[in-house]
C-alpha cells in the first residue's frame, strides 16, 4: 500500500493536509503533559505533527512513503523517520509519551493488529499513552483507487486493547469529513501497570 501514497502523494496531500485535527487529537492531549513527546506513525504531509508542535509537544514522524516523509519534514520541521512500522525494530527508539495512529493501521488485516500494536508500543515509555482510529464496519471495502481497508466493530476492538492491558480512557464516533460513509472509531488508551 504504501507505493499508492507514494505515487499519488500530493493528492493525498491535498485532501487531507487542510482538515482540522483538533476533534481527533484533543481527546489525546487532555491526557498529556506540556511538551510530552509524541511519535505519529505514518504522519503523513504532516498535518497532525504540525498541530501537535505548535501546541508545545514534542513530535517525531513516521512514513513508509519518502515523498510524504519530505512534505512532513517541509511542514512541519519535525524529525521524519522513514521506514516500515510493520518490520521496523521499535524497541531500539527512545522511549515516547505517546504513539499516534491516526488511519494508518486501516490496511492491515485483523489478525495482524495485536502483533503490530504490540511491536509499536515498545517505543511507549511504562503507563504510555496511544491514540488510535479505524474505520468501523464489517469485513473489509475496497476504494475506487484500489485501496483495501479493513473495518472493525467496536466489541471486536476492545477485545483486543483488553487483551493488550491497554484501558480505554476516551472513545469517539466521527464521521469522515472527506467521505460522508465513512465513520471512524477513535480511542486513547493507556498501558496499565504490571503487577
Amino acid at each position: 500500500m504504501g507505493d499508492f501514497y507514494d505515487q499519488n502523494f500530493q493528492k493525498y496531500h491535498q485532501t487531507t493536509f487542510n482538515i482540522d485535527p483538533a476533534p481527533f487529537l484533543s481527546p489525546l492531549t487532555n491526557f498529556l503533559p506540556a511538551s510530552a513527546s509524541i511519535l505519529d506513525l505514518g504522519c503523513g504531509s504532516g498535518r497532525d505533527i504540525l498541530w501537535l508542535k505548535k501546541r508545545g509537544y514534542r513530535v517525531t514522524g513516521f512514513e513508509r512513503s519518502p515523498s510524504l516523509a519530505l512534505l512532513a519534514r517541509k511542514n512541519s520541521g519535525c524529525e521524519i523517520i522513514e521506514d516500515d512500522f510493520t518490520t521496523f525494530n521499535f524497541s531500539t527508539m527512545m522511549s515516547f509519551d505517546a504513539l499516534i495512529s491516526v488511519g494508518s493501521l486501516v490496511h492491515l488485516e485483523q489478525e495482524q493488529l495485536i502483533s503490530i500494536l504490540e511491536s509499536i508500543s515498545e517505543a511507549l515509555k511504562p503507563c504510555g499513552y496511544m491514540l488510535i482510529t479505524l474505520k468501523e464496519g464489517r469485513g473489509s471495502s475496497i476504494m475506487p483507487d484500489g485501496r483495501l481497508f479493513t473495518l472493525w466493530q467496536q466489541s471486536q476492538l476492545e477485545k483486543v486493547f483488553s487483551r493488550m492491558r491497554l484501558s480505554i480512557l476516551d472513545f469517539s464516533r466521527q464521521v469522515s469529513r472527506i467521505r460522508e460513509n465513512d465513520v471512524w472509531l477513535g480511542y486513547v488508551l493507556k498501558q496499565k501497570m504490571e503487577n
